[in-house]
């Protein structure tokens, strides 16, 4: 039996919604130069607005599986669209960094709650299709906000104006979800089809035929992410509850993308069971039955692969937010060019996410995955060549693409590092280090530029890019350790 189809009106609301999930993610790295002039502070200030986002997104991301419970979906989205579309009128109107700072701690609030709540519902009701389209759609918002800030900063209107223009998008979202809320009540989700085309970010057919089942991700890294709403490192999943395409979700059990109720058993998708104790029921700290944490945490391909997790999100995080001010004060390029540039950055990103499921279904997830690790650092090197304007907005356009695909291969490669038994555990351990990536490297780029020069960029990046490769091959040295007996 297949899952009936989704109404085209809530499609288009899920489209939209995570459209202006990821505009105010691309307005901050085009606005802070504007932003940092005017009220007089560094250029490493940033972290601190970065840092109050990812607190409120991952906060409210722990709380909407509770909150969906009491509110439902319609009354969640509608209530967090109307408190980001708030945050983002403060950002417009706000005197000091400090108000920007709770702003953006609001900001994230909202934001992760309107995350969790789509991907909840997506999981059960939309089916494997378009959960990848709209997370999609989640790339070509952030694409969009650079443009729109850039419009704003080229007509002398000013960067607060970017922020006013995105508030009003979010009002009027806030205002069709309020309308919607009963047919979001209603929507009934079905069992997955089996027929349905496998999910290609979250859910990866695996040599021996069978299905690892979605575990864990809080929070920017896979968009830009932190940058505007704290987020971002891409799109948190709702404990207890199935998880998102693009990010995972922290349940601890294996569940089908096509169905949320299977949490605790790890239901199919298209077809073939999910095997081993990652499906199986969890034991009291929420893991497979007989092994312990202290077992997990003692293999040393989770910590190089947490750490690998930081430094990829570090990466995409810091390009899309700092590339702007490369582009204007080291290459010499125009305003106008420049936001034009880092749009095709983001672009770049969410073409490669269309495309490369594709791709790493005939090639391979490992070769997909290491073919996209050497492109980020030749990427990063071209960023970090000290030529005209094009070579480092080509550096940009590689960097990008080539980063599309690498948060969800790492993620479906878990298992093959750490074994089935462990991989829930572990992936919710990477997705926290990118969580922490996300905020803390970029803020400590941010002060590096800022003390130095912000042609350094190219090079930090290369650095984190060669980092990124070092972690990677480490994880994928390492041997599993057998289950326990005990």
């Amino acid at each position: 039996m297949s899952v009936a189809p989704p109404r085209t009106s809530l499609l288009l609301l899920a489209y939209l919604a995570f459209v202006s999930l990821g505009l105010p993610d691309g307005l901050l790295g085009v606005g802070w130069p504007s932003i940092s002039t005017e009220f007089g502070v560094p250029t490493g200030a940033v972290g601190l607005v970065l840092t109050a986002g990812t607190i409120g997104y991952l906060t409210s991301s722990v709380l909407a599986g509770f909150t969906l419970a009491r509110l439902g979906v319609g009354r969640l989205l509608a209530g967090s669209t109307l408190l980001a579309s708030l945050a983002l009128t403060g950002y417009a109107s706000a005197p000091a960094l400090t108000v920007l700072i709770g702003c953006a701690l609001v900001l994230g609030l909202g934001s992760g709650a309107i995350d969790s709540g789509l991907n909840a519902y997506a999981a059960g009701a939309f089916g494997p299709r378009h959960m990848n389209w709209m997370h999609a759609f989640f790339g070509l918002g952030v694409a969009i906000g650079p443009l729109v800030m850039t419009a704003m900063l080229s007509t002398g209107a000013g960067w607060r104006w970017g922020y006013a223009v995105t508030a009003a998008a979010q009002l009027a979202l806030a205002t069709a979800f309020a309308l919607t809320v009963g047919a979001w009540r209603d929507r009934a989700a079905g069992p997955p089809s089996p027929h349905a085309a496998p999910v290609d970010r979250t859910v990866g057919a695996r040599p021996d035929d069978t299905v690892v089942a979605p575990a864990g991700h809080p929070g920017p890294v896979d968009g830009p992410a932190v940058a505007g709403r704290g987020g971002p490192v891409d799109d948190p999943a709702v404990a207890g509850r199935g998880g998102s395409v693009d990010d995972p979700a922290v349940a601890g059990r294996g569940g089908s993308v096509d169905d949320p109720a299977v949490a605790g058993r790890g239901g199919p998708v298209d077809g073939p069971a999910v095997a081993g104790p990652v499906a199986g029921p969890g034991g009291s700290d929420g893991g497979p039955v007989g092994v312990r944490i202290a077992d997990t945490l003692r293999l040393p391909a989770v910590w190089f692969g947490a750490l690998a997790f930081a430094v990829y999100v570090a990466i995409e995080v810091s390009a899309g937010l700092y590339a702007f001010l490369l582009l204007t004060e080291g290459r010499g390029v125009s305003a106008e060019a420049a936001g034009v540039a880092v749009s095709g950055y983001w672009g770049s990103l969410f073409v490669g996410r269309v495309v490369q499921g594709l791709v790493a279904e005939r090639l391979g997830t490992a070769r997909v995955l290491r073919g996209s690790l050497l492109g980020m650092a030749v990427g990063a090197v071209l960023i970090a060549l000290p030529g005209p304007g094009w070579v480092t907005v080509a550096g940009l356009v590689v960097l990008g693409f080539a980063a599309a695909p690498v948060f969800p291969l790492l993620t479906l490669s878990t298992a093959e590092r750490v074994g089935r038994q462990h991989a829930d555990r572990v992936i919710g351990v990477q997705i926290g280090a990118a969580g922490i990536g996300a905020a803390l490297i970029p803020a400590g780029l941010g002060v590096l530029l800022g003390d130095t020069s912000v042609r350094l960029l190219g090079p930090a990046l290369t650095v984190l890019a060669v980092a990124l490769l070092v972690a990677h091959a480490a994880a994928a040295r390492q041997t599993a350790a057998p289950p326990p007996t005990h």
